[in-house]
């Protein structure tokens, strides 16, 4: 069935708004040709989430320029809490709607070729390696109806790039802030590490616009390259007046290894994809995700590991806590594929509920089309033992204090594990502020 997303944007406005950005021809031809293909695809279908309702077509698509910022002091207080307070001054840009507000790079780094900068600016400097690997090697522009309006109307992002045997040892942080509570967020994030390259990347979205409707439509392809490292960490943090699609793509090359740590903290209806393929042999991947649900949202999560090369290694952990009348999905999903022999897929997915209205669904899924390999899966839906909250109150604890207690400790597990400590110390803030 198809959905109708009707949207007050056609041809000529496209093409104007990317000869205002100083595009390239083939990333005008890319849009309009998108935009086309949105009219036929069909609309995505997560698994047991219903998204015909959802709001994808009312929001504004561009935004006035945000106002730079001179001093990180002058940021609102939720969003000095993503801050990297060690290594705040370097590294670290600011995305205000869709223009950049802050920027600063390690001048050696620079040095060394390491690009960290907007989308358009790749695109007007960095234009042949923006072309090499955009919207090919992870996501395809022709996979639904989300993709393709992505595609087409994308106003904002990130591209990094990490040269051969370039090693780095502080993080690169993004702040993507949607002030403007009508403009929507079409953001691409590009991140590449060639061979022998390793680097960290931390990115925070957030917004306030609990009134007004909009919509977050995000693509992030994450490409390691042979004998690459990259952790990857994000904690998403948009109001609830924003329907968001993120797809998160990694793709792995020979001895690569891709870390995920995310935390999925929006407030809206959300679906979500995380699916990392690991191409050549001995690539790994690991897959960390936690995630709080509260008031009415509904939530669709789906974390998969595709496995091609031999020995192959893929690890998805997945955490949710659901309060009020949340509704969330949780799909593990690790494939291994014909002739993808000695790898090794597992998953554990565990979903705690702590009210009688909300509603959480775990579902490990294994598809194995080889012999010689190793797989197994763990999940579990339930809800607060109120022998455990009982405890905690006959030691004098409020029931708001024991149920804060309850969530640290079920995320935890997940948490101390990410491999990225800022992003450790953002989702405990973060969590701190859905619980209360």
């Amino acid at each position: 069935m198809t959905v109708e997303t009707k949207l007050p944007y056609d041809q000529d406005y496209i093409s104007q708004f990317s000869q205002n950005k100083n595009e390239p021809d083939w990333m005008r031809e890319l849009r309009l040709q998108a935009l086309d293909q949105a009219e036929s695809l069909e609309m995505p279908t997560p698994d047991k989430t219903n998204i015909t309702k959802w709001n994808f077509s009312t929001f504004k698509h561009d935004a006035p320029q945000g106002e730079k910022i001179s001093s990180l002091d002058d940021l609102p207080e939720d969003i000095q809490d993503f801050l990297d307070q060690e290594n705040v001054q370097e590294n670290l840009l600011i995305q205000r709607n869709h223009t950049v507000a802050y920027a600063t790079l390690n001048k050696e780094l620079e040095d060394k070729g390491v690009i960290f900068t907007d989308i358009f600016t790749a695109l007007t400097e960095h234009e042949d390696l923006v072309k090499r690997y955009y919207m090919k090697d992870a996501v395809s522009v022709d996979e639904h109806r989300l993709t393709a309006l992505h595609a087409a109307l994308m106003n904002g992002g990130i591209f990094v790039y990490v040269p051969k045997n370039v090693q780095l040892e502080q993080p690169l942080q993004v702040i993507f802030w949607q002030e403007d509570p009508e403009a929507a967020m079409f953001n691409h994030v590009l991140v590449v590490a060639d061979d022998s390259s390793s680097l960290t990347y931390v990115e925070n979205y957030f917004s306030q616009n609990h009134e007004q409707e909009t919509v977050a439509n995000i693509v992030t392809e994450v490409i390691a390259n042979n004998n690459a490292q990259i952790s990857f960490g994000g904690v998403d943090n948009f109001a609830d007046g924003t329907t968001t699609y993120i797809n998160r793509r990694g793709v792995g090359y020979r001895d690569s290894r891709i870390e995920w740590a995310l935390g999925q903290m929006n407030d809206g209806n959300t679906v979500s994809e995380n699916v990392t393929h690991l191409i050549g042999e001995n690539a790994v991947s690991n897959a960390k995700t936690v995630s709080v649900g509260r008031g009415n949202q509904s939530q669709n999560f789906t974390s998969q590991i595709t496995h091609f090369g031999k020995f192959t290694e893929g690890h998805i952990l997945q955490h949710g806590v659901m309060q009020d009348k949340a509704r969330s999905i949780f799909n593990g999903i690790g494939k291994i594929e014909h002739a993808a022999s000695k790898s090794n897929a597992v998953q554990e997915s565990r979903v705690l509920m702590l009210s009688k209205d909300a509603r959480g669904d775990a579902n490990p899924i294994l598809l194995i089309d080889e012999d010689d390999v190793e797989a197994g899966h763990a999940a579990s839906v339930g809800r607060v033992d109120p022998l455990q909250m009982y405890y905690l109150m006959s030691r004098g604890i409020t029931r708001q204090e024991a149920e804060r207690l309850v969530i640290h400790g079920f995320l935890a597990p997940v948490v101390n594990q990410l491999p990225i400590d800022a992003v450790k110390t953002q989702l405990r803030q973060v969590i701190e502020r859905k619980v209360y």
